[in-house]
């Protein structure tokens, strides 16, 4: 089979689109998540997400409507996330590994009582871009427009808090506000990721592009842009490899990811070897 023949497929059509769109908010993301030293923050809500969505599917609610049911639950855990490093005197990787540690366990009792891990749940354990529908896509497209927007508007303030909190509030900048913004951005993005890469290696696509790019950009700017390319273009390589080879799609695009980074780690200890040391 020729590969312009599996592009004029509908459905391969619709997993390139969506998962473009979602890796493009999940490189961009990123980048702000792996500065302000919460990447992981992906993980935990990818373990609520979990649970969210073992409790869609005993509500009998698939394919797009179980998206209604993860995204109040996952936005939820993503400012308790925020209120407990806040107000909890607890470090951002202790929060985070408390409310992973109740998504998940939430989900196993959910999925025990509703009978056992059934073919859907293991689908959004694992991703399953290619099975991806056309509401998905309109919802993706619908998202990133409102995720890209809202990173617009705050931009400066989220670079500012990125780099410094003490010195971001002491300007006048209002970081709870910009760190619940940012935290409520990746919970949207992770609940999109779940059919692109699967719970279980959605925090991947938050960090590698991101890691990536840090590799070799030298301003902000220049490494958003390096971590959405990389994030896009890992995503259309990983889905075609994955169909010529008949590789689970999700572990595929990883893999692109992870390769990616290791070429940025080559490239840059050739360019700049006194940085490398």
């Amino acid at each position: 089979m020729h590969l312009m023949e599996i592009l004029s497929y509908g459905f391969i059509q619709r997993a390139l689109l969506a998962g473009t769109l979602i890796a493009l908010l999940c490189s961009v993301l990123g980048v702000f998540l792996v500065l302000r030293r919460l990447s992981l923050i992906g993980d935990g809500l990818a373990h609520v997400t979990f649970g969210s969505t073992a409790i869609a599917l005993a509500l009998k609610f698939y394919s797009a409507m179980s998206l209604l049911v993860s995204m109040p639950i996952v936005l939820l855990a993503s400012l308790g996330i925020l209120k407990l490093t806040e107000r909890g005197r607890l470090s951002g990787d202790a929060a985070i590994g408390l409310v992973s540690a109740l998504g998940i366990s939430a989900g196993i009792i959910l999925a025990s009582v509703g009978g056992g891990y059934n073919v859907d749940l293991l689908s959004y354990l694992f991703g399953n871009i290619l099975s991806i529908r056309t509401e998905e896509v309109v919802i993706a497209a619908l998202l990133c427009l409102g995720v890209m927007l809202m990173l617009t508007l705050y931009y400066h303030e989220l670079f500012a808090v990125s780099f410094s909190d003490e010195l971001a509030k002491v300007s006048g900048i209002r970081t709870s506000f910009i760190n619940s913004i940012l935290v409520l951005l990746t919970a949207l993005s992770v609940v999109l990721a779940m059919k692109l890469v699967g719970i279980m290696l959605i925090s991947s696509l938050l960090i590698v592009p991101a890691a990536t790019a840090l590799q070799l950009a030298r301003g902000f700017k220049v490494c958003i842009v390096l971590a959405a390319l990389q994030g896009c273009c890992s995503v259309v390589v990983g889905i075609i490899i994955s169909i010529l080879s008949n590789l689970p799609a999700s572990a595929s695009i990883v893999m692109v990811n992870l390769l990616f980074f290791a070429a940025a780690c080559a490239v840059r200890r050739v360019v700049h070897p006194k940085h490398s040391n």
